[in-house]
């Protein structure tokens, strides 16, 4: 059965109503809140038949959890997040699908900020990926902070909790997915890399980068070019960076623009 979970932040929730495949099941509104957003969420969630209560900010913080909920809390229905073996199931389903895009994973391994794995959220679902895979212990994973900054894809995402990355890359492998890495000391520049096949990205740790243990087990590592005095880039604009270039050469292969 699936378990309610809260969403906080104007953009977050309006994300959420205008998305069918999401189920929410109540909003939490500050009826006198003097923002105008408010009051289009609570008409929005009217229009849909979806269940509003007024709630002042104090009982918002005491729902979410979170104090800045910018006047709205909405409740949704989350389905279990994947395991190992459910991931595995949805690979291999998509590497028999004919006429479909090539399969994107994006796998980050040790996220810590939920702020980065928001962020990573929000680009993995505008560039199309299949999923997302995250380790079950010593990341980040799902909450209010996460939703708020992902704005809806946390929601509508695919997303797998695993007790061992690296062998998910192993098992990847053997179905002939291409597994890439990223580190500054990557042999070949991303760029000079051909995204268009079944492909899992890996990208590391804020501070520490990728474990040896799974930058062994990636077919590439690549590495973006700094052509300024910074060594390295956040991780959540490298993660931008690495998926509009495979969203890039999948759409110049199709003739899409």
């Amino acid at each position: 059965m699936s378990k309610a979970k809260y969403v906080t932040g104007l953009r977050a929730v309006e994300q959420l109503l205008s998305q069918r495949n999401v189920e929410v099941r109540k909003v939490f509104a500050e009826y006198q809140a003097a923002n105008p957003r408010v009051a289009a969420v609570i008409a929005q969630a009217n229009s849909r038949g979806i269940d509003v209560q007024s709630a002042n900010r104090a009982r918002l913080q005491q729902i979410s959890g979170e104090t800045r909920h910018q006047g709205v809390v909405a409740e949704i229905s989350r389905s279990a997040v994947m395991d190992e073996a459910e991931l595995r199931s949805m690979v291999e389903s998509r590497l028999t699908e004919a006429d479909s895009a090539p399969l994107l994973l994006l796998i980050l391994d040790g996220i810590q900020d939920p702020h980065n794995l928001g962020a990573c959220l929000r680009t993995a679902d505008a560039a199309g990926v299949d999923a997302v895979v995250i380790p079950r212990h010593g990341a980040a994973g799902l909450g209010p902070t996460v939703s708020k900054v992902a704005s809806g894809a946390a929601e509508s995402l695919k997303f797998a909790a695993v007790a061992n990355c690296g062998r998910v890359l192993g098992w990847l492998r053997e179905y002939g997915v291409i597994v890439i890495g990223t580190s500054d000391g990557g042999e070949r520049s991303l760029f000079e890399c051909d995204l268009r096949s079944p492909l899992a990205l890996v990208m590391g740790h804020e501070e520490a980068g990728l474990r040896k243990g799974m930058l062994d087990r990636c077919d590439i590592v690549a590495n973006l070019p700094m052509s300024g005095v910074v060594s390295s880039l956040n991780v959540s604009v490298a993660t931008g960076v690495c998926l509009y270039e495979a969203m890039r050469q999948r759409g110049l292969e199709s003739g899409a623009k």
